[in-house]
């Protein structure tokens, strides 16, 4: 069921400039950058997020292949459940891209909250992570960062897969990718191996995340990388008792070491998984239209997540850099 819905890739129907944006909070800073809320120019009563990066953090820390792949590839995607790109431009100094806000901010947020979901709420989201990630595949895109921190919730707590830099494009059938990338607890033991992975290394990570959401930590755990990895490669699976028998099989089979033999692995992907007994009752066409239980809807009810309002002024001093996917503009003033 590789569908799609809602509007797709970046908007070009006229040039964008750092002066058409408003900014209404700070959603996030990090080491290229930061997120923040803002209005474009005419239509001040709709919310985006905007990515601001500082060029010259980014060709430092050699992410310019990252930067690039995550734009080329939202440009692409047209899904319910996969954050959307609406602008990407450029200033000298600094790269914009303007996405969809997601005002109930990251799963991580409300897993650290609630410590733990049940397997209601656990099975909610992971319907809308599931169909998002097999989009994806039947476009030959591996995702490989798949983490609570990457799944963000709309207004009303759907799922929006972000954070595309790792992505993988054009892997087809058999064919395989190699580099080391990934967030060491979610990352499936082929890629440790490093000879080689496929489709199913976000299938192992889609089972490290159920795992975490159902029971409050990753399958593996250890501060000490060396250890973490020496964990995913051989360590005993533990699950707690509390965990339905569905639950405790469908993770097995997802965490499963041998790619080829972990639910997914075959020529049909994510389909295999929704027809796991885990998953019994789902319609998933309903799901992809967004058509829920309201029931179910009362148990997920989200509180907005607040923005920080204090937003701080940029140094405009790097040389320019050009980057490929970005139009360009004149310096900011």
């Amino acid at each position: 069921m590789a569908s799609s819905a809602g509007g797709g890739g970046a908007s070009r129907t006229c040039p964008m400039r750092p002066s058409d944006l408003k900014y209404h909070g700070l959603i996030g800073r990090g080491s290229y950058g930061k997120v923040l809320v803002c209005s474009i120019r005419d239509d001040k009563s709709k919310l985006y997020a905007v990515k601001i990066l500082n060029k010259a953090n980014v060709v430092q820390r050699k992410q310019v292949d990252h930067t690039r792949t995550e734009r080329n590839v939202l440009e692409v995607l047209c899904h319910p459940f996969i954050v959307k790109i609406h602008h990407a431009f450029q200033t000298r100094s600094r790269l914009y891209v303007v996405l969809e806000y997601c005002p109930g901010g990251e799963l991580f947020f409300h897993l650290t909250r609630a410590e733990r979901f049940g397997h209601t709420r656990c099975k909610f989201y992971s319907c809308e992570i599931l169909l998002a990630i097999h989009y994806l595949h039947s476009l030959n895109i591996i995702y490989r960062d798949l983490k609570p921190e990457n799944v963000l919730l709309d207004r009303e707590g759907h799922v929006r897969v972000t954070d595309f830099g790792l992505s993988k494009e054009g892997v087809l059938e058999g064919s395989l990718a190699h580099s080391m990338c990934g967030t060491p607890e979610y990352l499936a033991p082929e890629i440790l191996a490093k000879k080689g992975h496929g489709k199913a290394v976000d299938w192992y990570s889609l089972g490290a995340l159920m795992y975490e959401m159902l029971t409050g930590l990753p399958p593996y755990y250890s501060r000490e990388r060396k250890v973490l990895f020496e964990q995913i490669r051989s360590a005993e699976l533990r699950m707690p008792n509390d965990l339905s028998a569905e639950a405790r099989d469908l993770l097995a089979r997802l965490l499963e070491r041998d790619p080829q033999k972990r639910l997914g692995s075959e020529r049909n992907d994510g389909m295999a998984i929704m027809s796991h007994k885990f998953f019994q009752g789902v319609d998933w066409r309903a799901v992809l239209q967004i058509k829920e239980d309201e029931n179910l809807r009362r148990v997920m009810k989200l509180p907005e997540k607040k923005t920080n309002s204090r937003l701080t002024g940029e140094s405009s001093t790097t040389q320019d850099h050009h980057s490929s996917g970005f139009s360009t503009t004149t310096q900011l003033s």
